[in-house]
């Protein structure tokens, strides 16, 4: 089957380390169902997996991707929850120490088959493509858990989006706006920054720009090149929300701010399959749809993931089979 896979850890050009080829279909294994894959989406997970960043050596060659959506073997439209417990596990598959995530472990999505476990399949919205779909299991998983659930910030309050562009940035001010959030965010062109109004952002800034007031909440997916100015902008009690340091790790925590403001920093990964189930909901619900920056055939692949690496994009690249 065609897929788009790592042949082996490449830390200074990860592109070199990208296929576009053949690779064996899934055997199919007692617990698990065999996806024909309709689309698939691209997350900074994958080019983490280029690098080799947390997968083993003996690990690759490995099919990239974490989300899916297609039809599971009885005919049923599926979108796959990426995150993959351990046997035997019970409750917020999240917080697991054995947990992985497909493609780490486990064979990814960007391919035209994936088998995953039976019970990391979620009924489809009739209301959603395929494309939407694909586009939700990480980044848009991430973003909902963010602010549902980890913010503290209800719904009239603000919060402090940086990055405006990347895939859990969009999906962050778009599930905001539609919860009556007031979203504030940063980017680092004015194109980017006029892309996050499109997308239902009160205000837009440049990076590192004084703000017109402190929030009671930053959303922090881009690390080294934003966290002083996340710890700036929280008000008195605020917390800052980190799904990722896509620009490097923070170069200092700034203890005495943090303490003397009694700021909290909250992690957070991805998100549980209720949680999934919740969002697919919201979406129906509200009418908001992932923003897609490009849909390209799978064997195009590369030219999706030079984007990425670039940080050239304004929403989810979806890859189709």
């Amino acid at each position: 089957m065609l897929a788009a896979y790592a042949t082996a850890p490449n830390p200074s050009d990860p592109l070199a380390a990208l296929e576009i080829g053949q690779r064996p279909e899934p055997e199919p294994r007692d617990g698990w169902t065999t996806v024909t894959v309709k689309a698939a989406s691209i997350n900074h997970h994958d080019v983490f997996t280029l690098r080799g960043v947390g997968i083993g050596k003996d690990a690759f060659p490995m099919i990239l991707g974490c989300d899916a959506s297609g039809v599971d073997e009885d005919g049923r439209e599926v979108v796959v929850h990426a995150v993959v417990p351990s046997p035997g596990w019970v409750g917020d598959e999240t917080l697991d120490p054995k947990r992985s995530l497909l493609s780490e472990v486990h064979q990814g999505t960007l391919a035209e088959k994936v088998i995953v476990p039976t019970r990391n399949l979620v009924p489809k919205p009739a209301e959603l493509s395929h494309e939407q779909a694909a586009c939700l299991s990480t980044a848009w998983l991430t973003a909902y858990r963010m602010l549902f659930v980890k913010s503290g910030v209800t719904p009239g309050g603000t919060i402090l989006v940086q990055g405006a562009s990347g895939g859990v940035a969009t999906a962050l001010i778009a599930l905001g706006s539609a919860a009556g959030y007031r979203m504030w965010a940063t980017g680092r062109t004015e194109a980017k920054r006029q892309a996050a109004l499109a997308l239902g952002a009160d205000a837009v800034f440049e990076p590192g720009a004084r703000l017109p007031a402190r929030v009671p909440a930053v959303m922090e997916t881009v690390g080294e090149a934003t966290w002083s100015h996340s710890l700036r902008s929280l008000e008195p009690g605020g917390r800052i929300v980190v799904a990722g340091s896509t620009s490097g790790p923070a170069p200092s925590a700034d203890l005495a701010r943090v303490f003397f403001l009694q700021l909290s920093v909250l992690g957070t990964t991805m998100g549980t399959r209720a949680e999934l189930e919740s969002l697919l909901q919201m979406l129906v619900t509200t009418g908001v749809r992932p923003a897609i920056d490009q849909t390209l055939p799978l064997v195009d692949a590369a030219t999706g993931f030079a984007k990425i690496v670039a940080g050239d994009t304004a929403g989810k690249i979806v890859l189709t089979t």
